[in-house]
């Protein structure tokens, strides 16, 4: 899977278009999986927001800290100093926007890919023909 530069993926909440075709020229197509679901054929440019990001990042701060809570919070105000951080932060809270878009968008399982918010095709871990599903059912709906 792509790794993308932190806040990139924001541009899944309307910046991002997908070209899978006429159907969906203009379409937004947002992309939710965990790390134990992965999705493959992600068309370039499109963003895998990975649901549970926030507790594998909380497992990888708490690892070697110690039990003792006051030893604990002088790790990680160590940890927390170093230049490198920012980064981490910034992936942290990327990570609980992408949860909180989920929430927001009502994603039930995974995969799931959402189109513009309103159509959602899952359990496809393909993602290039998830879109194709979807464009094909979009071009069958406006025929009717």
């Amino acid at each position: 899977m792509e790794r993308h530069h932190p806040r990139r993926w924001l541009a899944a909440f309307g910046l991002s278009t997908c070209l899978a075709g006429s159907a969906l020229a203009e379409s937004t197509v947002e992309v939710f999986t965990t790390a134990g679901e992965p999705v493959i054929n992600v068309p370039s440019g499109m963003v895998v927001i990975e649901l549970d990001a926030p507790g594998r990042l909380d497992a990888a701060l708490s690892q070697d800290l110690p039990a003792d809570p006051e030893v604990a919070e002088g790790f990680m105000r160590e940890r927390m100093s170093v230049p490198e951080w920012q980064e981490t932060a910034e992936r942290y809270a990327d990570s609980y926007l992408g949860l909180a878009r989920a929430w927001q968008l009502g994603v039930e399982k995974v995969p799931a890919v959402v189109i513009d918010g309103r159509y959602v095709i899952y359990g496809q871990p393909d993602v290039a023909e998830a879109v194709r599903e979807a464009e094909r059912l979009l071009g069958q709906e406006g025929r009717r």
